[in-house]
């Protein structure tokens, strides 16, 4: 039930390798050094995004990986495991919100919240920038289709059938926020995906990578709605007091 498919999570290496999907954002662009911050995080059999917010803090998804306290390892490579000199992977270990429960319901299909986790890097790792958790309650600030920056290293398009060079790369696309009553729950924010308007998707793989306002994280991408990755998208809130007293509970114990 924790990885079913309607979560953004994480596929086997070895299916994406054998199968030749493509990855990152759906309709977005390959990201270069935009955000330098966003990162590939993977245990060797799946693969999640996130973002670090520090030189050795790194925020991702709660459903990504299986066990607390495990180790994962991080690149901030945007070619992601095909650099051209090899990726440079960093060690860190995973830590979701004890809270989360992936059959207990509290979202769509019975997934559940809280759906975000640190992980905490072993040595602290230099980047151009970081990038920076939201004030409480911002979301709620926040216009309807308020324009913001889905990134991640996810599938780009189910369809095409790229050069294994070309996996596992970071893109980023426009998204635009959906401001309405109409959403599953107030824990998440709902995220339109409308190609023909110039915006970008989110889809497996991209679990864990940052919806971002300039270089603020406002959620955790979470959950699509299809198995298609079309339409609406939905990210785990971080501008929650709870999400906020996660992370900075797992920074002062563990760092």
């Amino acid at each position: 039930m924790k990885r079913i498919l309607l979560v953004l999570a994480t596929m086997a290496l070895a299916t994406l390798l054998a199968s030749g999907m493509a990855n990152a954002i759906l309709n977005g662009q390959p990201d270069g050094n935009r955000h330098p911050y966003v990162g590939l995080v993977t245990d060797d059999e799946f693969v999640c995004s996130g973002a670090a917010i520090s030189p050795k803090v790194f925020l991702t998804a709660a459903h990504c990986f299986e066990e607390p306290g495990q180790e994962v390892s991080v690149t901030f490579d945007p070619d992601g495991f095909y650099g051209e000199e090899d990726s440079v992977f960093h060690t860190g270990t995973w830590y979701p919100d004890p809270r989360f429960c992936g059959a207990c319901g509290g979202g769509l299909v019975g997934f559940a919240t809280p759906d975000v986790a640190v992980v905490i890097l072993d040595e602290p790792v230099r980047l151009d920038r970081y990038a920076s958790l939201p004030s409480r309650g911002l979301v709620d600030r926040l216009a309807n289709k308020t324009r913001a920056t889905a990134v991640g290293y996810g599938i780009q398009d189910r369809l095409k059938d790229l050069d294994e060079g070309e996996l596992f790369t970071r893109y980023y696309a426009p998204v635009e926020l959906i401001q309405s009553n109409n959403r599953i729950s107030e824990e998440f924010l709902k995220v339109t995906a409308n190609p023909s308007q110039g915006k970008g998707g989110i889809c497996f793989g991209d679990s864990g990578g940052p919806i971002l306002r300039g270089d603020t994280i406002l959620g955790v991408n979470s959950i699509v709605t299809n198995g298609n990755c079309a339409g609406v998208t939905y990210a785990y809130r971080i501008d929650t007091a709870e999400a906020l007293a996660f992370i900075r509970s797992v920074i002062r114990t563990h760092t």
